[in-house]
């Protein structure tokens, strides 16, 4: 199951910089996950400092 970025996202590029597989890009108002390309590894999640990843 891919994982989500929700609109507490504060940009900061931390889960950008620990993807493995480099889905997680720039988005218009925060950062954005391809679901498509997520491995559902966690990285991410575990990442965040405002704890804005979570499953969908």
């Amino acid at each position: 199951m891919a994982f989500k970025i929700s609109d507490a996202c504060v940009s900061c590029g931390a889960c950008a910089a620990q993807c493995p597989v480099g889905c997680i890009k720039e988005g218009d108002s925060h950062y954005e996950i391809d679901a498509s390309a997520c491995v559902s590894c966690g990285s991410c999640a575990a990442t965040c400092p405002v704890g804005a990843i979570s499953e969908e």
